[in-house]
C-alpha cells in the first residue's frame, strides 16, 4: 500500500522538476534492513541497484547495524578506464611528458572527486591502481627505450603531486555527531 502511494506522488512530484519516470527503467526490489536475510531463506541473492554511476546494496556496519552501501558500478568503471586508456594512446606522442601527466591527473582528479565516497575507496583504488599501469605502459611505449623504470615513473608521479584516494564526501549521516 505505502509502495502504491508512493509511485502516485512521485509523478508530480518530479513533474515539478520538469523530469518524467522512464517505466522501463523502473523497478521495484526489496531493499532494506532485512532484505539480505529475506533473499537468503529464499535461496536468492540480496538484490541491488545501479543508479548515476553507483551499484547500491544492502551492507552492515562494524557493528553489524544496516547499512546502504555504494561502490562505483562494473560498467562505469571499465568506461572510464577504457576512455583514460584511449586519451593516453591518442596523445602519449603529442603532449610534452610533464603535460601529459598533468593532463592525466586532472582526468584521474575529476574520476575521484565523483565516485570518492563513502565505502567506495576500493574502487577508486582499484581505478587509480589501473591508470597508473596504463600510464605507464603507454609512456614507455613511445619509443624501443623505456621512459621510466618503475621507481622513476613513481618519482614523476610524486612530482606532479598525483592524487591519492580519500573519502571526498562522507554519506555516513552520523559522522558529525561523533565528532
Amino acid at each position: 500500500m505505502l509502495l502504491l502511494g508512493l509511485l502516485e506522488s512521485l509523478g508530480p512530484r518530479m513533474e515539478q522538476f520538469h523530469l518524467e519516470l522512464a517505466e522501463e527503467k523502473t523497478q521495484r526490489l526489496e531493499f532494506g534492513r532485512y532484505a539480505r536475510a529475506n533473499a537468503y531463506r529464499r535461496g536468492e541473492k540480496p538484490k541491488d541497484f545501479e543508479f548515476l554511476g553507483m551499484t547500491f546494496f544492502c551492507g552492515k556496519t562494524r557493528h553489524g547495524a544496516f547499512k546502504v552501501k555504494r561502490k562505483t558500478s562494473r560498467k562505469k568503471l571499465r568506461q572510464s578506464l577504457a576512455r583514460f586508456t584511449d586519451w593516453i594512446r591518442r596523445f602519449r606522442n603529442v603532449l610534452p611528458t610533464g603535460e601529459l601527466l598533468r593532463q592525466a591527473k586532472a582526468r584521474i582528479q575529476g574520476h575521484l572527486n565523483y565516485y570518492a565516497i563513502t565505502d567506495n575507496s576500493e574502487s577508486c583504488k582499484l581505478y587509480g591502481h589501473l591508470t597508473r599501469r596504463v600510464l605507464f605502459k603507454w609512456l614507455n611505449r613511445r619509443s624501443q627505450r623505456k621512459s621510466y623504470t618503475w621507481e622513476g615513473f613513481q618519482q614523476a608521479l610524486r612530482h606532479v603531486g598525483w592524487p591519492q584516494v580519500r573519502v571526498r564526501v562522507n554519506l555516513n549521516p552520523f559522522a558529525r555527531l561523533n565528532g
